[in-house]
C-alpha cells in the first residue's frame, strides 16, 4: 500500500469501538490505523500533522445491504419517483419522451424504469400495462417497483414474453389479472422473471462505467464498503467490480450471489480466492428470496392484509432452501435470506436454528434481510445462534403511504422493531437496500439514520417513538455492526490495526436535532488514509 502517513488531532472523533469511544487525535501510517485517543496521551511521532479543526469524524458508512450494479444501472432509466414523478401522468408522460427519442434515433429498444410507489402516485393506485400503452405501444416497456419485487410491462412487452390469459403463475409468483382474467401487466414475485429474457442486458463496458460513476456518489456520501445482495438475472458481478475498480471505483464490496439463477448450474462454484475477503472485493455467499415486500403486499404475513385476505407471497421453494443450505455448509461460506414478513422470518429461522453454525467465524452463519414482523420465537432463536438481522429504517420513513394502507397504524408501529430487538441482544444492522426503496437518493445513509432516531416518516407521521434509537447507537449500526455482519476485515471503527476509513462532517451530527440530521452532509471521505472526496 502507498505510504499514507499523519497525526490527525484537534477531531471530535466518534469511534464505534464502544472500548475507546471517543478521541481526538489519532495515527495513520500507511492507510491503517496506528493509535487513536487523547492528543496528551499520543507517543511521540514525527509524522506531518493535520488539524480537523474540532469537526465531527465518524467512521466511513458500510451499507450491509444494497444493489450497487442494479442501482448504478438505474440511474441511466427513468426514474419513477418524485420529485419529477408524481403521477401515473407524470410517468406516462416520460415513457412518451423516451418513445419520441428513440423514434428520433431511429433505435428499436425497451424503454426501462424503476422505483414506482402506488402510494406516492396522486392517483394512489399501481400502474398497469393500459398506461405503459399510453405512452407508448410501439416499444416494449417495464418498470420495476421501488421494493424490486415487482414489475408492471406494457402490452407489447406481456406479448414478446407470451404472456397471456392462458398463462400459468410460476411458482413462488402471480401475474396479476382483472376480473376478466386478462393479466393487467403487473408481475409479482417470480412471474416478474418471465419477461428477463426478452429485456437485453447492457455491455459490460457500460455496466462498468456505471459502477464507477456510482463509487463517486457513494464516496460522496460517506460509503467506504457495500454489500451488492444479488441481481434480478443471472449476471456475476463479480468480473464487472474486478473492472470498476482497475478504473477507480474505490468501495469494499461484500458480493452474494442469488441462488435461483445458479442452483442447477452444475459448474457453478465461488474459489477460495473469491472468498478471500482480503480482496476489495469478495464472495461472501448466497442469497435467497423468502418473500415479498410489505408495500407490495407480498410479504408473507402470519395475519392477512388490511381488507384483504391474502397473507402474501412465499417465494422460496424447499429445494431452493435445502440447497443452499447444504451449498453454504459445503463451502463454509454464509447464507442470506430476505423474508420481511413474520411467516417468512419464521420458516428460515426454524430451518437454520436446527444448523450448528457452519463458519464459526465473527461473521453470523446466517443473515436474514429486513426483518419487518418477527416473531417472539424467531427472536429468541436468533439471539441464540447468532444469526444476523440486517434491517432498513428508512422502509417505514420513505415508504409510509404503503405501510400505512396495507397494514394499518396499530400494525405499522409495531414493523422494525429495532429497540426490542437491540436490548434482546439480537446482532443487528443498519443498511439501505437501495434502489429498493421510495426515496430519489435511496443510498443516503443520513435520511436511512433519521427514520431510525426520529421513527417519523418523511410526511412526519408518526411510526412508534417507544421504538425510537440514540444517535450513537444508530453510527454504530451502520458501521461497526455492518462490517462485522458482512464479513469486513479490519473496518468499521476507528480503532488501532483497522483501516483508516473515515469521514468528516459538515456539522456534529450527535448536537443537531434528530430532525435535521438528512440535512447533514459529508465534507470529507478517507478510504485507506487517502482523501478520496472532499466537496
Amino acid at each position: 500500500m502507498e505510504e499514507n502517513n499523519f497525526i490527525y488531532e484537534n477531531g471530535k472523533i466518534f469511534t464505534s469501538d464502544e472500548d475507546n469511544l471517543y478521541a481526538d487525535s489519532m495515527i495513520v501510517k500507511n492507510g491503517y490505523i496506528k493509535w487513536i485517543g487523547k492528543k496528551e496521551d499520543r507517543p511521540i511521532c514525527d509524522f506531518p500533522v493535520i488539524d480537523l479543526n474540532t469537526v465531527c469524524v465518524l467512521p466511513g458508512f458500510v451499507d450491509a445491504h444494497m444493489h450497487p450494479v442494479m442501482l448504478a444501472d438505474f440511474s441511466k432509466e427513468i426514474s419513477a419517483l418524485p420529485p419529477k414523478v408524481n403521477s401515473i401522468k407524470d410517468l406516462i408522460a416520460e415513457i412518451k419522451t423516451k418513445a419520441q427519442q428513440l423514434r428520433k434515433d431511429n433505435k428499436n429498444e425497451w424503454i426501462l424504469g424503476w422505483g414506482y410507489d402506488e402510494g406516492k402516485f396522486a392517483e394512489k393506485r399501481s400502474i398497469t400495462r393500459w398506461d405503459l400503452d399510453e405512452g407508448t405501444e410501439d416499444f416494449p416497456v417495464a418498470i420495476i417497483r421501488t421494493c424490486g419485487h415487482i414489475r408492471c410491462v406494457n402490452s407489447k412487452a406481456l406479448a414478446l414474453a407470451g404472456i397471456d390469459k392462458n398463462t400459468k403463475d410460476p411458482e413462488g409468483g402471480q401475474i396479476e389479472r382483472d376480473e376478466c382474467g386478462e393479466p393487467t401487466g403487473v408481475l409479482k414475485e417470480n412471474a416478474r422473471n418471465l419477461v428477463l429474457p426478452y429485456i437485453p442486458e447492457l455491455n459490460e463496458a457500460e455496466k462498468v462505467q456505471n459502477l464507477v460513476d456510482l463509487g463517486d456518489l457513494l464516496t460522496s456520501q460517506g460509503i467506504v464498503a457495500v454489500c451488492d445482495m444479488g441481481n434480478l438475472d443471472k449476471s456475476d458481478n463479480y468480473t464487472y467490480y474486478k473492472k470498476a475498480i482497475a478504473k477507480g471505483f474505490k468501495q469494499e464490496v461484500s458480493m452474494y450471489y442469488m441462488w435461483d439463477f445458479f442452483m442447477h448450474d452444475k459448474d457453478f462454484a465461488i474459489s477460495k480466492e473469491k472468498q478471500n475477503n482480503d480482496n476489495q472485493v469478495f464472495v461472501a455467499g448466497l442469497k435467497l428470496i423468502g418473500d415479498g415486500s410489505v408495500s407490495g403486499k407480498t410479504a408473507w404475513m402470519d395475519k392477512p392484509y388490511l381488507n384483504s385476505d391474502s397473507c402474501g407471497i412465499s417465494v422460496c421453494s424447499d429445494e431452493q432452501l435445502e440447497t443452499a443450505i447444504d451449498f453454504c455448509k459445503q463451502n463454509k461460506c454464509q447464507l442470506s435470506v430476505h423474508a420481511m414478513g413474520t411467516n417468512a422470518i419464521k420458516r428460515v429461522v426454524d430451518r437454520v436454528y436446527a444448523e450448528k453454525d457452519w463458519l464459526n467465524q465473527d461473521r453470523p452463519y446466517v443473515r436474514v434481510e429486513h426483518i419487518t414482523l418477527p416473531s417472539q420465537d424467531s427472536i429468541d432463536k436468533a439471539v441464540e445462534k447468532n444469526i444476523g438481522f440486517v434491517t432498513q429504517p428508512i422502509f417505514l420513513y420513505a415508504e409510509i403511504e404503503s405501510y400505512l394502507q396495507n397494514l394499518g397504524e396499530d400494525i405499522m408501529k409495531k414493523c422494525y422493531p429495532i429497540k426490542s430487538l437491540l436490548e434482546q441482544k439480537v446482532n443487528l444492522c443498519f443498511s439501505t437496500d437501495a434502489p429498493a426503496t421510495s426515496w430519489a437518493v435511496p443510498s443516503d445513509p443520513f435520511v436511512c439514520i433519521k427514520g431510525a432516531v426520529t421513527r417519523k416518516a418523511y410526511d412526519n407521521t408518526d411510526c412508534g417513538d417507544e421504538q425510537i434509537i440514540d444517535m450513537k447507537t444508530a453510527i454504530i449500526l451502520y458501521t461497526k455492526k455492518s462490517a462485522q455482519i458482512a464479513g469486513f476485515k479490519n473496518l468499521g471503527q476507528l480503532k488501532t490495526g483497522y483501516k483508516a476509513n473515515f469521514i468528516t462532517l459538515d456539522r456534529d451530527i450527535f448536537a443537531i436535532n434528530p430532525q435535521d440530521v438528512d440535512k447533514v452532509k459529508v465534507n470529507k471521505t478517507y478510504i485507506n488514509g487517502k482523501c478520496v472526496f472532499a466537496r
